[in-house]
C-alpha cells in the first residue's frame, strides 16, 4: 500500500495528524474511513471536515489500483486525473487518450491497452461499492 505521504489532498500537517492516528498508508487510511462514522470520528480526531476526508478517500482508492506505482502515479496526475472520481468523469477513450498523452508528455511508455481497460473496470467497481 502506498504511503499516506503519496496523496497530494492533504497537506503536510494534516499528514503528520494522520500519522499520529497510526494511519501511514492509504490502505490504512481507507480502512479507518470506510464508514459515515468513522470518516467522523477520523475528521474530528485530525481537525478536518468529512468532505475533506471524503476528497482523500478518492485519491486514495486511485493509489490503490492494481500495478500502480510511481511511473503510473506521475502519468495520472500528469493527465489530471488526481482521484478516482477524475477518472470515472471519463469514458473509457477519453481515459485511454489523456494517460497516452500524458505519458508521451513526459517521455515514458504509456500502460498497456489492457492494463488501463483493467483500471477503469476496476474504478467502476470501486465507484459500485
Amino acid at each position: 500500500m502506498p504511503p499516506t505521504e503519496n496523496l497530494q489532498r492533504v497537506p503536510t500537517l494534516l499528514l503528520e495528524r494522520l500519522e499520529h492516528q497510526g494511519v501511514f498508508t492509504t490502505g490504512l487510511f481507507l480502512e479507518v474511513s470506510e464508514t459515515r462514522t468513522r470518516r467522523a470520528y477520523l475528521a474530528d480526531q485530525i481537525g478536518v471536515t468529512t468532505n475533506e476526508i471524503d476528497e482523500w478517500r478518492d485519491e486514495a482508492l486511485l493509489l490503490n489500483l492494481a500495478n500502480f506505482g510511481p511511473t503510473e502515479r506521475s502519468i495520472f496526475l500528469q493527465a489530471g486525473i488526481v482521484g478516482l472520481n477524475d477518472l470515472l468523469d471519463l469514458d473509457p477513450a477519453q481515459f485511454q487518450a489523456r494517460l497516452e498523452g500524458a505519458a508521451y508528455t513526459l517521455g515514458l511508455e504509456a500502460p498497456s491497452a489492457l492494463t488501463m481497460e483493467g483500471w477503469y473496470q476496476q474504478a467502476q467497481t470501486l465507484e459500485d461499492e
